[in-house]
């Protein structure tokens, strides 16, 4: 081992803990010193890892997928390391090794799972050789940081193609994944969902309507939500691949069921979305060789925390905090919300810092006419861009709050609210958000 190595290991150690006492999740400021001081740091620590590495990129179920993954292979008796908190950067990712090493710099671990953020994967694919890439869906998310969506693809298709060996565990359902895994070279396995499950009432933008191979627009035979479902080009033959891992007798209400593989799943989890999670995170242990017998009992254990329908009880009230981020999100989110036919109130939380994006004119095109519903007894706006979120309901004529301070939103609901609080966050909202709720939690009564 490396002195350079041992010596950014410590360091990194030392400044999560620094951070970590200081009230900040500090993780990417780990990995940002241990790369300053061994830029090699990740080669040298993801080389250590015994079996294999998976990836989960994609724009939305990032976290809870590879959450949910690491879960699996963790109840198949596996040592994994994993990016738990959604750090998905170059320094987040250095930052999981780091963190889970010895001081040393050794790593005691059977595989790794690592949620990667997209742009990203130029820094991380190269360092890391991954052995699987979990393909969760693309989306339009953050024009300002990405771009349009070609753009994401086009990194995407030369990471993938820079790691020949590596299997794609793809959503058949989304042309636009699936394009990528077929057109890659690389071998690939499919999830998805075969017969349409609801009736797809929103209006929403829908990405990838016509086809990567030729540019003829694609025909649907349905749409599960936003452009996942079941398609073909009508004038070169493209069309949506044969499913391996196919959700069959799918039901969503206060738990979500379906089968696969003749084996029926089980979790309770709100949203829709949460089935091609699950689906996508047994498809990644089936494909690595493991019969998943653990896969119900991981999943009646499993939390998803970190803000994705995270659960919190505090002075009799029931909050729900969820992460929506982009269009395709927001609209899965509202759905999850109204499944829920309580009396309820909602706090939306805006902002527009550089990891958000700084163009939120994607708000525009999320169906909040939608939550014009008489079991919302109230919605209040929050945060940096509250005034713009005021607006936009204000468009669909609907009434809302304005209280910039998320805490104190949050503290006027749990006071005179109704008791069911749903708080939808964008993203650097959430990490704060999740710790006023704790420490909400933790206060006495």
């Amino acid at each position: 081992m490396k002195i350079r190595t041992m010596a950014a290991v410590c360091a990194a150690k030392f400044a999560g803990f620094a951070c970590r006492k200081m009230g900040r999740q500090g993780v990417t400021w780990a990995g940002k010193i241990a790369l300053k001081i061994d830029p090699h740091i990740l080669e040298e620590l993801s080389g250590q890892v015994r079996e294999k590495i998976f990836v989960v990129c994609g724009t939305n179920g990032k976290t809870t997928t590879n959450n949910m993954l690491c879960a699996a292979l963790e109840a198949e008796g596996k040592k994994v390391i994993c990016n738990h908190t959604g750090s998905n950067m170059l320094n987040g990712v250095v930052a999981a090794f780091v963190l889970a090493s010895g001081l040393g710099g050794k790593v005691d671990a059977d595989y790794a799972c690592i949620e990667v953020d997209e742009a990203s994967t130029r820094h991380v694919f190269p360092a890391i050789k991954p052995d699987y890439m979990v393909m969760t869906n693309l989306f339009r998310d953050q024009l300002d940081r990405y771009g349009e969506i070609d753009i994401t693809m086009n990194i995407l298709e030369e990471m993938i193609r820079k790691v020949p060996k590596m299997k794609v565990i793809v959503n058949g359902d989304d042309a636009l994944s699936a394009y990528l895994a077929m057109d890659s070279g690389n071998e690939f396995v499919t999830y998805g969902i075969s017969k349409p499950v609801m009736k797809n009432e929103t209006n929403e933008i829908r990405e990838g309507r016509f086809c990567k191979c030729c540019g003829e627009r694609l025909i649907y035979s349905f749409y599960h939500y936003s452009q996942l479902g079941d398609y073909k080009c009508p004038k070169c033959g493209f069309a949506r691949p044969e499913i391996q891992y196919d959700a069959d007798d799918v039901k969503v209400d206060d738990q979500i069921s379906f089968r696969v593989e003749g084996r029926q799943i089980t979790a309770n989890y709100k949203g829709f979305y949460n089935v091609y999670n699950i689906l996508a995170a047994y498809a990644g242990v089936r494909t690595a060789g493991f019969a998943a017998e653990h896969f119900n009992d991981m999943l009646k254990r499993f939390n998803p925390e970190n803000g994705r329908m995270e659960q919190f009880r505090i002075r009799g009230c029931g909050v729900t905090l969820n992460l929506a981020k982009n269009p395709a999100g927001f609209n899965q989110n509202i759905s999850a919300v109204m499944q829920d036919k309580n009396p309820k109130d909602i706090i939306i939380t805006i902002n527009d810092n550089a990891q958000d994006g700084t163009d939120i004119s994607w708000l525009w095109d999320v169906d909040f006419d939608r939550l014009r519903d008489e079991s919302i007894k109230s919605i209040t706006v929050s945060g940096i861009r509250c005034q713009d979120m005021r607006l936009r309901m204000k468009y669909v004529d609907i009434p809302s709050m304005l209280e910039g301070d998320v805490e104190k939103a949050i503290r006027a609901r749990i006071e005179d609210g109704v008791g069911n609080l749903y708080v939808l966050v964008n993203y650097t909202a959430l990490f704060s958000t999740r710790n006023i709720l704790k420490r909400m939690e933790g206060e006495k009564e």
